[in-house]
Formats: structure tokens, C-alpha cells, sequence
């Protein structure tokens, strides 16, 4: 995947600019800034009109943002092989997905090991990635035409970096964009066959600290399956149990017999399918909310909402915050899509390890005068009451639904942007697990969690995480167009709560 930058210099027809000189402002640059993810640059592409004066300020642009330089890289493969002939199916709900990347950062704020290439960790990766084959796993279309992981054990993609700062100051001054150099990702080759769809990079900051970047397809698992697999190579190293081993059954969320498309849910994802939401520029900050500053904030709802859960505060306090700077819908409504994990939700509850993708998606709407005059704990109580009344059948008519969508030979529809085209909030308070979800290298505890979700469009995505910091604590990353960013980073009744802003860019 080629930078806006880089895209406009090869792809233009005209240049003044001399060719040896231009191909060593490639040379010299390109690997410079870890945020050009391509390795197809050819040095023999058409220029750009630009003067020799603005090709030295380029470079020293790139030359001054890239902080995230890749030293390394290795594949990790299984410690036992994988038998022949084993594949992996993938749901519906799963090729649903298939737009959509994550991108999950661990931040550790002391280095567990010298180096991260030190042959234990690469053992302990290497000893739980036995238990995920369709991890190491390479796509391949079946008979249908539907994606399946051929479990071959051609291993991930495992890379090395340092970062030219220190852990805090990082923490500080990185804007989202920035962030997500910390995680490898390159689009789907040609050649799904010697493609890696999961891929991690360690990164080592100056002073110590680091950070764990743990890139997949959302065709093959959502946020809670990346949690679970750096949480169980954690596990590993630290020689424990795994406390919540995958679970590969695709076959569990399966359309039934008699399908049922006659569902508010079923509706909605045929047309959230046919959305065509505006391409707009995004840009994404983190809001931290102590345990002390939820726990009060609840207290202030009680009355209105009394079994309120750090969520329906979160996803009021973000809501009634933008939809004054949406556009106004054709019936005056504001609308939220609430995005939640139902694996404990089935009648026969799947375990949190199941690996693929789990999600419900679901519109909540109101009047516009509701929502922009209601109190927050109006509007908590709103949202406690929607994502109560979500049940099984909800879930299950979705499932039915993508299975009603096949076409000739079975093979599933194509797949379309789940994240919007309405302000979505999605849910993890699921992962509020006994021994915490995330993965803890011998005594170092993450400081801080991101998870990122590629190709969102559309009004914008809110995540609302477990903190580190355990407790009611949050970490909230919001995904916005940039202009309702600066905005909403000023909103008072978000400051109020003195969150700490992360990932915010150098202000």
C-alpha cells in the first residue's frame, strides 16, 4: 500500500526533475518512514513536476515524521507441525468483515526482555501458535467459492523496530495515523497463498518500553480473538494455563433451516450493505477516564438509569457530544450503531475463545431534539435499554440473513463496510474478565491498550475498551472526520471528566 505522498509522485506523466537525483531522493528516503508499507516501488516510474527546492523539504518532512524505523524481520512458524489436509471454513459474519483490518498496540511501559529477539519469546510464540493453525494459515477459495484457511503452518510475519523517542513522550505527541505505524499491515497480495494475514511487530522505544503491534483481516477474527491470542502467548511465556484457548468451530454460527429475515436487525444489515458513505479524512485521539471519574459519573445517572454500565455512559457522553456537528437526517432523527460481542448471548453461550467474528450490529435512533436537549442520564438510560433488549434471535436473523445472500453455488455476498454509515459505538465490556484481558509479559502490565479498525468511513467509530487501570477505568478511541475532532476535543462535558488525551498528535 502505497502514502498519498507516494502514490502522487510515481503517478504523474510530466517531471523537470532529473532522474538519478530523483531516484536517490527514493533511495534515501522511502525506508526512512516506516508509514510507505510497500515493497512493489519501482524506481523506473514516471515524475512529478516538482522543483529541486520542494523535493529537499519532502525529504526532510519524511525525514523528521518517520520515528518508527524496521530493523528485522523473521517468520514464526508452530512448534509442532500442523497435520495435512487441516482447514478452517470461515462464517458468514466473517466474510461480512472482509473490508475491515485490526489493529491492536500493547504498550509495556518496562522492556520485559534486552531484545525482543531473544529466543524465548520467539519459543513461547512459537509453542502457542500451535494451538491456532488457522493463525499460520493461508487462504485459499473453496469449492464454493467461499475463503477457507488451508492450515499449512506458513507462519506470521514477525518484524522488529525501534522508535525515535521515549515511551512517554510517544504517548504524547503520536496522532493516531502515527500509531499505526507501530503495526505492519500490506493489503491482500495477488496471491492469497504467501500472504500473511496476521502479522506482528515488536517496537523499542528510547529509555525502554515496549510496544506489541498485532495486525489481522477482520475476515478472520474480530477484537476479541487478537486480545486473546497475545494474551495466550503471554500465558505461554509465563509457562501458565491458557486461560481461554480458541475455539475453531465456523460451523456454529450457521444459517438455520427455516431462515428468519423479518428481524430489525436483518433490516438493518441489508441496508447497511447498500450504504455508500463518503470517503472523508479521519483522524483519531484516545480519551483515558480514570476509575474514580467514572464511578462518580455513574453515581450522577443513578437516578435515571440505576444499573448504568460504563458503556451506556460512554456511548450517551460521546453521542449527545457529536450529534450536534452531524449533518441533520432526512427524518430529523440522530442515530447510533451499537456494536456488541454475542458469544454470551447464544443459548448454548459460545467461549470466549471462539475465533471469528462475533459481532452484532444494531441502530438505535431517536429525535433530533431528544438527543441534542436530553440529559446525559436521559440518554444512558436510552442506551442501557437497547443493548438490554438484544437477544439471540436478533443475533441469529443476521446470520440468517447472510446466509439468504448467497448466491449460485453457495458462495456468500460480497462483503460491505460494518463500521457506519451512522456513528457506531462499539462494546468490549466483555472483555472485563477475571485475570484481566490483557497480556502480561513476566511482571511488565501494559500501561496502555489501542485497537484500531482499517477502512472505517462514514460519521466515525467509538471504541470503549477496558483500562489497565482495571476497575470502571475506560480507554475510549474515537475515530472521527478531522474537523469534528477538534471540536470534540474541547467539548466540556467530556473534559469535565478530566480524561487523559493520548494518541492526539503534538499539540
Amino acid at each position: 500500500m502505497k502514502t498519498a505522498h507516494t502514490s502522487a509522485l510515481m503517478n504523474s506523466t510530466n517531471t523537470s526533475f532529473p532522474l538519478p537525483l530523483f531516484n536517490l531522493y527514493l533511495l534515501h528516503s522511502i525506508p526512512i518512514s516506516h508509514s510507505i508499507y510497500s515493497s512493489k516501488l519501482s524506481l523506473q516510474s514516471p515524475l512529478c513536476p516538482l522543483s529541486l527546492f520542494s523535493l529537499i523539504l519532502l525529504n526532510l518532512w519524511f525525514l523528521g515524521m518517520g520515528r518508527v524505523t524496521v530493523n528485522s524481520r523473521l517468520t514464526v512458524v508452530s512448534s509442532k507441525p500442523v497435520g495435512p489436509g487441516v482447514t478452517h471454513k470461515l462464517s458468514g459474519l466473517d466474510h461480512a468483515m472482509g473490508l475491515h483490518t485490526i489493529h491492536m498496540i500493547f504498550y509495556y511501559g518496562n522492556n520485559p526482555a534486552t531484545s525482543f529477539d531473544l529466543d524465548p519469546f520467539r519459543v513461547s510464540l512459537s509453542e502457542v501458535l500451535t494451538m491456532y493453525p488457522a493463525v499460520t494459515g493461508r487462504l485459499i477459495r473453496g469449492e464454493d467459492g467461499n475463503w477457507v484457511v488451508n492450515c499449512n503452518d506458513a507462519g506470521v510475519r514477525v518484524l522488529r523496530a525501534t522508535v525515535r523517542t521515549t515511551l512517554d513522550e510517544w504517548l504524547r505527541s503520536a496522532d493516531g495515523a502515527e500509531e499505526r505505524d507501530l503495526t505492519v499491515w500490506e493489503d491482500m497480495a495477488q496471491d492469497p497463498t504467501i500472504w500473511s494475514p496476521f502479522r506482528i511487530q515488536i517496537n523499542e522505544f528510547e529509555g525502554g518500553g515496549i510496544a506489541i503491534g498485532l495486525s489481522c483481516t477482520h475476515l478472520h477474527a474480530d477484537p476479541t480473538c487478537a486480545t486473546l491470542l497475545l494474551k495466550s502467548w503471554s500465558e505461554a511465556h509465563r509457562r501458565e494455563a491458557i486461560a481461554h484457548p480458541p475455539f475453531f468451530h465456523s460451523s456454529a454460527l450457521r444459517g438455520r433451516p427455516v431462515l428468519n429475515t423479518k428481524t430489525k436487525s436483518a433490516n438493518y444489515y441489508a441496508a447497511k450493505s447498500k450504504a455508500k458513505p463518503p470517503s472523508v479524512k479521519m483522524a483519531a485521539t484516545t480519551f483515558r477516564f480514570s476509575d474514580s471519574s467514572i464511578k462518580q459519573c455513574l453515581e450522577e445517572v443513578h437516578e435515571s438509569c440505576p444499573d448504568a454500565t460504563p458503556f451506556d455512559l460512554l456511548a450517551a457522553l460521546f453521542w449527545t457530544s457529536l450529534a450536534p456537528m452531524k449533518s441533520p437526517a432526512p427524518d430529523h432523527k440522530h442515530s447510533l450503531s451499537i456494536c456488541i460481542d454475542f458469544r454470551k448471548l447464544m443459548h448454548a453461550p459460545l467461549p470466549y475463545g471462539y475465533f471469528g467474528n462475533a459481532l452484532h450490529f444494531s441502530l438505535l435512533s431517536r429525535d433530533r431534539e431528544e438527543i441534542d436537549n436530553g440529559r446525559l442520564g436521559h440518554v444512558t438510560g436510552l442506551v442501557h435499554e437497547h443493548v438490554s433488549s438484544i437477544n439471540e434471535e436478533e443475533c441469529q436473523s443476521v446470520i440468517d440473513w447472510l446466509e439468504s445472500q448467497k448466491g449460485e453455488g453457495g458462495k456468500f455476498g460480497a462483503p460491505f463496510r460494518m463500521y457506519g454509515p451512522e456513528l457506531t459505538c462499539v462494546s468490549m465490556e466483555h472483555m472485563v474478565i477475571p485475570r484481566g484481558y490483557a497480556g502480561m509479559f513476566k511482571d511488565a502490565k501494559p500501561v496502555h491498550i489501542a485497537c484500531h479498525v482499517g477502512n472505517v468511513e462514514g460519521e466515525g467509530l467509538i471504541m470503549v475498551l477496558p483500562s489497565p487501570e482495571e476497575g470502571l477505568a475506560r480507554t475510549v478511541m474515537v475515530t472521527l472526520p478531522e474537523e469534528q475532532m477538534a471540536k470534540l476535543c474541547k467539548d466540556q462535558a467530556i473534559l469535565r471528566l478530566e480524561p487523559t488525551v493520548v494518541a492526539c498528535g503534538r499539540q
